[in-house]
């Protein structure tokens, strides 16, 4: 039996084989990959689906206070005698608008509070977008820096590898320096084998994001200021979190729909009052006993009056159970709350460690150079060993590796922030967008 690829599938399939084949790009900028993430990204537009969904049933409420109107018109013929037929034509229509509804205004009221909980709701999915979007960017410069390192630390090995070699052909050196140096360079190639594939794996994730085949990340400036990036007062992101997050604020809306539906539910007991009017049109062509003509005209005008006296206690544990949900919808904005406070904790001391560490880092690399300078020039002079001199290369490249990650973590940090308290926007990428290159 053959098998069919779905579209969606195959879509996906020849992304990843144009990858492979693609040809050199041009490097494209944070906000150019954005745009085209928010584009392609299924589980943004999923949430952009369903945000329109979300309004179009709101409005579907707006039947309830509008008036209402229908027609009804019916025809009939027959036959009384051979030489006799018959006709009868009516047309009725009605319309209704209700005056006191209690429940359907709570229910309308119930719709305008939807509607700003698909906003939020769809704010939620940027925001994530935004995220995941910055952070595969980030993961691809952080993995070629770590590919470009390795290589430059074979070259240094490779040199170091030869010197060794050398030395010891005119006996200045053991045969130990030449196999230290060899196993740094074996290793150094089985790094550099590692760093591609991951640059590979992280280039494709960020492809596979924004619907493209030939992603090449714009470079970040090798110097910026980082005090543009340093967070300020932790109070002040709390404070912005308990009323910007747009989870808090479906939750709050959330709230707001539970007493609304304790309201139509006691509304149940109430009465409800329409204002109805009809006309009615009648042609009689006849009938079965007489030949006669006939019609009317008919109007009315007046009140619908409905009021409820007993439903076997429906109502009134439909009340409980609304009160009920009341408070769970109290308990789950408590929890939000909470949970939206330590999450902007946390991206608030993950800045500030990030940028402590950069500082270390960058501290680190001056004395990681300044010590492999000195093992270098020792082991000229015989004073140091190979393998010290290896060793130093190794935590030298090491180093910067670290450092330009811990300075990527610093802008994807402030990120995760601004998104810990609810306040990120695609705006804010038009800043980390003015350091690249």
């Amino acid at each position: 039996m053959k098998k069919t690829i779905h579209p969606s599938r195959l879509r996906h399939v020849v992304l990843l084989m144009a990858i492979g084949m693609a040809p050199a790009a041009q490097a494209q900028s944070l906000v150019d990959l954005y745009a085209a993430a928010r584009d392609f990204d299924a589980s943004y537009q999923s949430a952009k689906a369903q945000n329109d969904a979300n309004l179009y049933k709101a409005d579907q409420a707006l039947a309830l206070v509008l008036p209402k109107v229908g027609i009804n018109a019916t025809w009939s013929a027959g036959l009384a005698q051979a030489d006799r037929g018959f006709s009868n034509n009516s047309m009725t229509l009605d319309a209704s608008q209700g005056l006191y509804r209690p429940a359907d205004d709570a229910s309308y009221a119930q719709s305008r509070k939807a509607v700003q909980q698909a906003a939020s709701a769809l704010q939620t999915a940027e925001q994530e977008l935004i995220l995941r979007l910055s952070q595969a960017y980030f993961d691809v410069l952080a993995s070629s820096d770590s590919l470009e390192f390795v290589k430059a630390q074979k070259v240094a090995v490779q040199e170091q590898l030869a010197a060794a070699k050398r030395n010891f052909e005119v006996g200045t050196s053991t045969i130990t320096d030449a196999r230290e140096a060899q196993a740094r360079f074996d290793l150094v190639l089985a790094q550099e084998i590692a760093a591609e594939n991951d640059l590979r794996v992280k280039t494709l994730a960020l492809a596979q994001l924004v619907g493209k085949s030939d992603v090449k990340p714009l470079a970040v400036a090798p110097d910026f200021n980082l005090s543009q990036f340093s967070p300020a007062d932790m109070n002040e992101w709390l404070t912005i979190g308990q009323t910007e997050h747009p989870v808090i604020r479906q939750l709050n809306l959330a709230l707001e729909v539970a007493r609304l539906e304790t309201q139509k539910a006691n509304a149940a007991n109430m009465p409800t009052v329409d204002l109805v009017a009809r006309y009615q049109a009648t042609t009689n062509n006849g009938s079965v006993a007489s030949s006669l003509f006939g019609g009317s005209n008919a109007y009315t005008l007046g009140f619908n009056i409905n009021m409820p006296l007993f439903s076997g206690y429906a109502i009134q544990n439909r009340v409980k159970e609304t009160l009920s949900l009341e408070d769970k919808a109290r308990a789950d904005l408590e929890a939000a709350q909470r949970n939206v406070a330590q999450s902007t904790r946390a991206a608030f001391m993950g800045v500030d460690s990030a940028l402590g560490q950069v500082r270390a880092y960058q501290a680190a690399a001056i004395s990681s150079q300044s010590a492999l300078d000195a093992n270098k020039l020792g082991y000229q002079v015989g004073v140091r060993i190979n393998i010290d001199v290896l060793n130093s290369q190794s935590q030298l490249y090491d180093t910067k590796a670290k450092l330009s990650k811990a300075r990527y973590d610093v802008l994807v940090g402030n990120l995760k922030l601004r998104q810990a308290s609810g306040i990120l926007k695609a705006a804010d990428l038009q800043a980390i967008n003015a350091l690249l290159r």
